[in-house]
């Protein structure tokens, strides 16, 4: 089992890459290493590293190398995340795909080559580094393709694999055999129309990207301390499941964190342990790396309030009980290995079109028949429709009761 956390450097938090310290850094990791922790997730700002479309700075990928051994002089081994993207209400996009010179990210097919070269760029350099992990594509991308972002780069379903196999590919090409995965913010699980689907997190990549954040309707409708709260990771990760075409494939719970005011500070740490604790009661979890390592520097203007606070360590880095009760999960979880889970819950989603996406959602129907199952202590894991009566797959999975949403009452 993995523990880690996105990296959210003390000194200037992402724009760090603009003034680069590499001591500072090290004080940061030396933190992180502190709590027990094996790996980070790092976020290099694309329109920093590449501010051209034929430029991809070299001082700023020797940066990243830097941080990168850093990272494993003190035992803690990077997934680098490459397209930012999108990062804690901000985008960071480059000027040759804006304003004058919009183009659309997915399908423009000069854009496409320079995302792929940038991608593959990174991963090389990278490549000979025993502490990478592997790419992630980008950032919940994702969420430029629809709304309710201002102005997105609408594209299909297809359109939007097409697009994710060609950066899948373009990191293997520099980095091959190493983990490389992409990740989607929730609306890939719950918006209707959405065109990235469930099918393209669940089969595309080395592993599925689940981001858990209780802000989507799951605390305002179950508040901080309801059961569907702490058990949302869990439902994300067998949600995921579901759509999967291998039976065993890794689960990554990439990005989890306590939002204030949806989880009150002085209701962070036990909310930090039961998210956990129920998550890795889910079978095939590759880990758990909690969003973030240090608070938001409050002299930095514009946050939404809740990106403040979300650290396991402070801004000058003292631990926060949060960051105590993670590193206890930590401790207690690291060789623990969870039962399967028998008994299915039936989704009707669709598989490919993934239609019924909005059931699943929180207050949906499923959603919530899902968490009265797993408050009544079944352990539902999900079968979509389409499976249910598909005795391989069931087989497979080690599911040995399949219950209808009618069935729970």
């Amino acid at each position: 089992m993995r523990f880690g956390v996105n990296y959210t450097p003390t000194r200037g938090w992402f724009h760090h890459w603009l003034d680069f310290d590499i001591d500072e850094v090290r004080a940061d990791l030396d933190s992180i290493a502190a709590l027990g922790l094996d790996h980070i997730r790092v976020f290099p700002l694309w329109p920093v590293f590449h501010p051209n479309r034929s430029l991809i700075r070299p001082r700023a990928v020797e940066q990243l190398v830097q941080l990168v051994d850093a990272a494993a002089e003190r035992g803690l081994e990077v997934n680098v995340d490459g397209l930012q993207g999108h990062l804690s209400s901000f985008d960071f996009i480059p000027s040759w795909t804006t304003t004058w010179h919009r183009r659309n990210l997915f399908t423009d097919p000069d854009v496409v080559r320079a995302q792929a070269e940038y991608l593959r760029t990174l991963a090389a350099a990278l490549a000979d580094r025993p502490a990478f992990l592997g790419m992630t594509v980008g950032n919940e991308i994702n969420q430029f393709s629809a709304a309710p972002h201002p102005d997105p780069d609408h594209i299909t379903p297809g359109q939007a694999a097409a697009w994710l196999r060609g950066m899948l590919d373009a990191c293997e090409k520099g980095a091959p055999g190493r983990t490389h995965l992409h990740a989607s913010y929730d609306a890939a699980w719950y918006h209707e129309d959405h065109p990235f689907t469930p099918a393209h997190s669940a089969r595309l990549g080395a592993a599925t990207a689940v981001h858990s954040w209780v802000f989507n309707g799951t605390a305002q409708r179950h508040g901080a301390a309801g059961a569907a709260t702490a058990l949302h990771a869990a439902y994300l990760i067998e949600l995921s499941k579901a759509w999967a075409t291998d039976p065993h494939r890794p689960v990554w719970l990439q990005e989890v964190g306590a939002p204030a005011p949806h989880i009150p500070p002085e209701r962070a740490a036990a909310f930090t342990a039961a998210t956990v604790d129920r998550a890795l009661d889910c079978t095939d979890v590759w880990g758990v790396t909690w969003w973030c390592s240090h608070d938001v520097d409050r002299g930095l203007a514009d946050f939404p309030e809740l990106e403040y606070g979300l650290g396991l360590l402070t801004n000058d880095r003292r631990v926060k009980p949060a960051g105590r009760a993670l590193a206890r999960c930590v401790r207690e979880w690291r060789e623990r290995v969870p039962a399967p889970r028998t008994t299915a819950l039936v989704a009707e989603a669709g598989e490919e079109s993934a239609r019924g996406r909005t059931g699943c959602a929180p207050g949906g129907v499923f959603f919530e028949a899902w968490m009265r199952a797993a408050a009544q202590g079944l352990r539902p894991a999900v079968v979509l429709a389409e499976r249910a009566t598909d005795a391989a797959h069931l087989a497979a999975r080690g599911i040995t009761e399949v219950l209808t949403v009618d069935a729970l009452g």
